[in-house]
């Protein structure tokens, strides 16, 4: 057992004890060549101790795993050290206290902080899903995210994730919390993946933002506004996506996730629509089915053939306006009559550059049109073109009314990520903008998280698959003579 003022390897003094469990001791320790604190977790070897044994070999399988990665809201490890009698993991301190520790002080927790650390629980999935081979974390509940004082998460407990294996028809053991665990981590269902994660973060949601712990009586997961009818309905229509028991109906990607907590507000609109259209239609189809199977083809000719010619008009009437608004609202309406054609939507989008800004109002009505549609558009064959074009609109255009320029540029880079993200899964590696649009989001990425791999000390080498990135899109866009000049121009001012 480590004491007070102890030196570990020539290198780390102990402080204080901060934590303890039945087989491992958590302490504060200085590190006296960098004067920087970290986390020392000490576990004794037992040569009699079964238990014990395998303890130190998952403890060390976690941090095998946990020393490959290097993301902001993950803990790191740095250092293991087995002086014979003992294991030593040097990782992390982190000054703060769990989610669930606030749950249990303070019971449900405000709507919109909630979706804050959701966010950053679906970027940092979202890293672990995209490793090669991918991570599955498989244990996310409020007791395994830690908030810092500044605001931000750290995702922590490694000691149940596994890397996915394609080979795989389930996984090899059964393990999670039952209550925030996905089905097929116990039922022998299929091999735990991406899904998996986003059920367990989906219960983890709900118990945020209701305080009922899914562990305790009734051990099912209603819809949120059973508990308070004041949470978003968007909300409630996300969490009961994520914590669906098939895992074909989930998100399937926290890519997906993200987007959709991004945009939680319009979720929200949809789902009340949905569910009163819902009412309507069967209410009509009962009482109407007589007539439609009478004048159901003619009715339907004539509903097309009019959508065909006003759409036109629309189109029309737009290309001669004089005004970007004008424009606009001549496109809107087109989409209104057409929603699957990607035509209007580039319209719009060239109607917003006539000023060279798009504004937040012109982005309000761009994200009401494709919200509406976007799980239909994402199964057309023009959808990569349509988003990267939505991608390079944010990129080039997005003024979101700071005065500060470059504040504004990396918002528009934040903004685009998820349009390039879309265009390269959606149109994958044989389309034309696959790679451009993989070189806009790894630089969007780059921007977004630096300013944090700085404070963490963490940016060495980082740099130079960013000025990669730089360099290729330059040569790129300087090759592809239907890239306009304004694109030089901006890359140039990156440089």
């Amino acid at each position: 057992m480590a004491s007070i003022g102890q030196v570990i390897d020539d290198k780390y003094e102990i402080l204080k004890l901060v934590g303890q469990g039945g087989m491992s001791k958590v302490y504060l320790a200085m590190d006296k060549r960098l004067n920087k604190q970290w986390a020392v977790k000490e576990i004794e070897k037992r040569a009699t101790d079964r238990n014990n044994e395998i303890v130190i070999q998952s403890a060390i399988a976690e941090a095998n795993l946990i020393k490959q990665l290097d993301h902001p809201a993950i803990v790191r490890i740095v250092d293991i050290i087995d002086n014979g009698n003992v294991i030593y993991i040097i990782e992390d301190y982190i000054e703060g206290e769990t989610l669930g520790t606030i749950l249990e002080n303070n019971g449900a927790q405000p709507q919109e902080l909630v979706i804050e650390w959701a966010m950053q629980i679906c970027e940092a999935l979202e890293y672990l899903h995209t490793r090669k081979p991918p991570i599955i974390y498989r244990d996310m509940k409020p007791a395994n995210v830690m908030l810092k004082p500044d605001g931000n998460i750290k995702v922590i407990d490694f000691g149940i994730a596994r890397e996915y294996k394609d080979q795989s028809l389930a996984d090899t053991v059964s393990l999670g919390t039952k209550g925030y665990a996905a089905p097929e981590q116990f039922g022998g269902k299929g091999q735990t993946d991406a899904r998996t994660d986003i059920y367990c973060l989906g219960v983890t949601l709900y118990h945020l933002l209701t305080g009922q712990n899914p562990c305790e009586p009734p051990y099912e997961i209603y819809p949120i506004r059973h508990w308070n009818p004041q949470l978003s309905a968007g909300l409630e229509a996300i969490i009961q996506k994520c914590t669906q028991l098939n895992p074909d109906d989930r998100y399937q990607s926290c890519a997906e996730l993200l987007y959709a907590l991004h945009h939680y507000e319009e979720y929200g609109a949809a789902y009340r629509a949905m569910q009163k259209s819902k009412l309507k239609k069967f209410i009509v189809t009962v009482s109407a089915m007589v007539i439609c199977l009478c004048v159901g083809v003619f009715g339907l000719l004539m509903r097309t053939a009019t959508n065909n010619a006003d759409y036109t008009q629309n189109i029309l009437q737009a290309e001669k306006a004089s005004t970007s608004e004008e424009k606009a609202n001549y496109y809107a309406t087109a989409i209104d009559i057409k929603p699957l054609e990607s035509e209007a939507y580039i319209g719009m989008i060239e109607a917003f550059k006539d000023d060279a800004a798009f504004s937040t109002d012109e982005e309000a009505l761009l994200k009401q049109k494709l919200n509406t549609n976007i799980a239909n558009l994402r199964n057309q064959e023009d959808y990569a073109e349509l988003a990267f074009e939505v991608g390079k609109l944010y990129w080039y255009y997005y003024d979101y009314g700071k005065s500060n320029a470059a504040d504004n540029q990396i918002t528009r880079m934040k903004s685009s990520i998820q349009w390039f993200e879309d265009a390269a899964e959606y149109g994958g590696e044989s389309s034309d903008n696959y790679l451009m649009s993989t070189i806009y989001r790894d630089i969007g990425k780059f921007n977004r998280d630096i300013n944090l791999n700085v404070e963490e000390a963490s940016d060495k080498g980082k740099y130079a698959p960013y000025w990669g990135n730089i360099k290729n899109l330059v040569s790129m866009i300087s090759s592809k003579e239907n890239e306009s000049e304004i694109i030089e121009l901006e890359v140039y001012r990156l440089i």
